[in-house]
C-alpha cells in the first residue's frame, strides 16, 4: 500500500513561504524602528545605555534567525521565537511598554510555523 503524505515534497520555497517570511521580517524591522526611536529619546526617557547594547543585539540576532530559517536551518526556528519573547519581556520589564509588534510577530511566527515550516521540516538541517 502506498504511503500518503499531506505535506509538500518539494524543497522549493513557494509564495506562501516567502510572504510569511517577508511579514516576519517586516514586523522585526518595525520592532527595530521602535528601539531606534527609544534610543533617540534615551536621555528624555532616562533609559540606561547598556539597555540599547542588549536590545539591538537581540534585534540583530532575531533577523539572523529569520535568515537562517529562510535557508532551512533548524537553529533559526528555535532562536527566533526565544529572542522574540526575550525582546518583548525586556521592553515590558525595563520600559513598561507592551509592544504589539512583538505580539503580532509571535502570532505570525505561529502561523508561519503551521503553514510553512512544518510541511518542509524534513528539508531543514
Amino acid at each position: 500500500m502506498e504511503e500518503y503524505s499531506y505535506f509538500d515534497e518539494d524543497p522549493k520555497k513557494g509564495w506562501g513561504f516567502i510572504s510569511a517570511f517577508a511579514a516576519l521580517m517586516l514586523f522585526t524591522i518595525m520592532g527595530l524602528g521602535i528601539d531606534v526611536d527609544e534610543y533617540l529619546q534615551h536621555e528624555y526617557l532616562q533609559i540606561p545605555r547598556w539597555y540599547f547594547f542588549v536590545i539591538f543585539s537581540i534585534d540583530v540576532l532575531m533577523m539572523t534567525g529569520l535568515v537562517l530559517m529562510f535557508f532551512y536551518r533548524k537553529i533559526g526556528i528555535f532562536m527566533f521565537p526565544a529572542l522574540l519573547v526575550l525582546h518583548f519581556f525586556m521592553h515590558n520589564y525595563y520600559l513598561s511598554t507592551f509592544l504589539y509588534t512583538d505580539v503580532t510577530n509571535l502570532f505570525l511566527f505561529t502561523g508561519f510555523g503551521m503553514l510553512a515550516i512544518i510541511p518542509k521540516w524534513k528539508f531543514f538541517r
